[in-house]
């Protein structure tokens, strides 16, 4: 089966072409036949690019104003005799699209139904950032492609196996009841995917091994999987909790909020946006939110800079050992997302030193590691193995998607793991 895989953000639509199969998922054999985006959408220079392998990047620059135009030039681009990679919309046999919050509604990935569109309408409140874009975009896609099926993957859904010990705050257990506040967790399909091709890697079964997975990016999250399922995850209720990342605060005090409001006479809007945009090493550095950045700078001796570095790094130690606790045991640690695959720096940093957790880093394997593979970068006899996986949260949706309509896709929910209402 030709997937579309649709991503849509604000003023983007990310998309990729995988074809796959149940039995193409069973022998990894899945093949991505283009990747692309369109990026500022609203604007008069909107751009869109296509990628397909083994072939020069193909772009053009147009307006283009909304995301239904943007799904038509995607389509169109993705049919164009020269550079396209299919010959008509007829050969897409199905659509999966990313939503960042299904909240206690959806524990799977699943097909699109009316009733479907109106839960994840009704989450909206939980994402107000992310939700309305993701529908925009599955409306516009089930305008142009009315004929075939469309399959909602949620972000949140893989740590809907969390026990009420790791997802409810101490807060008053009414705004749980009556809002929802709780821990929900996100980048469940990064998580998700990187966790399968470990055990992979390790050559055990996925529910036989306990692995701490770090994705690291701009936005960073970890999780701990307990034989297949997500039993605690850093983000929270939002995607700020948790480690420090590019520009986002992670982990503080409560209470310096409401104070920091009274002495800086912020705005609840201007609260929001110095926790989200103009924190984490971007507000520690004074530098960038770029962690190519910060390493630039502090190798030329910025002080602020290495800070940001080391509180970066140790989050993740802190999080890594109480994640080993957590599961009472651990077989694994893996690195994924651009700064977890692509900086040596960060990973010696995060575990090097936890020899007494069984974690012994190969240090020349950890600088020498080829990038795009799925490598080992732990000493031989080391008990517990430190592993870097690309992820590709794309083929999950689209491997979800071939899943769901061959009514084979698994909930993520564990029976007795509902909280009390």
């Amino acid at each position: 089966m030709k997937i579309l895989v649709l991503n849509c953000g604000s003023s983007s639509v990310k998309f990729q072409v995988i074809e796959t199969s149940v039995e193409m998922i069973q022998a990894n054999a899945d093949r991505t036949l283009a990747r692309g985006a369109v990026e500022k959408i609203g604007l008069s220079d909107s751009r869109l690019s296509l990628d397909v392998p083994g072939r020069k990047t193909y772009q053009e620059i147009s307006e283009i104003l909304e995301h239904r135009t943007a799904v038509e030039r995607v389509l169109r681009v993705l049919c164009h005799p020269e550079h396209g990679v299919i010959a008509s919309t007829s050969e897409i046999e199905a659509v999966g699209h990313r939503v960042v919050h299904g909240g206690e509604k959806f524990a799977s990935s699943v097909l699109v139904t009316p009733e479907v569109e109106a839960g994840i309408e009704e989450c909206v409140v939980l994402a107000p950032l992310h939700n309305p874009h993701n529908l925009r975009g599955l409306h516009a896609a089930q305008q142009l492609l009315p004929n075939v099926p469309h399959v909602a993957v949620f972000d949140t859904a893989f740590h809907q196996s969390m026990p009420p010990r790791a997802f409810i705050y101490g807060l008053p257990y009414e705004l749980y009841r009556r809002h929802g506040i709780r821990r929900y967790g996100f980048h469940g399909t990064s998580h998700r995917f990187v966790a399968i091709h470990t055990a992979r890697l390790l050559g055990k079964p996925l529910e036989e091994v306990k692995i701490v997975t770090c994705h690291l990016g701009n936005g960073c999250s970890m999780a701990a999987v307990d034989r297949g399922h997500s039993v605690d995850t850093s983000m929270g209720f939002t995607p700020l909790e948790g480690l420090l990342m590019g520009t986002r605060a992670g982990d503080l005090d409560p209470a310096v909020l409401p104070w920091v409001m009274a002495m800086e006479e912020l705005t609840l809007a201007q609260l929001n946006a110095m926790l989200n945009k103009h924190s984490g090493l971007y507000g520690v550095s004074g530098v960038s939110s770029d962690m190519r950045e910060i390493l630039d700078a502090r190798a030329k001796g910025n002080a602020r800079a290495d800070l940001a570095f080391q509180i970066f790094c140790y989050r993740v130690r802190k999080y890594l050992g109480a994640y080993a606790a957590a599961m009472e045991g651990i077989d694994a640690v893996t690195f994924t997302g651009g700064i977890g695959e692509n900086s040596p720096d960060v990973r010696e940093a995060c575990v090097g030193g936890l020899e007494f957790l069984g974690i012994e880093l190969d240090t020349q394997a950890n600088r020498t590691a080829p990038r795009g593979e799925g490598v080992l970068i732990s000493r031989p006899g080391s008990r517990v193995a430190v592993a870097i996986i690309p992820t590709n949260e794309e083929r999950v949706i689209a491997r979800d998607t071939v899943r769901v309509l061959a009514g084979i896709m698994p909930s993520f929910a564990v029976p007795g793991n509902e909280a009390p209402r």
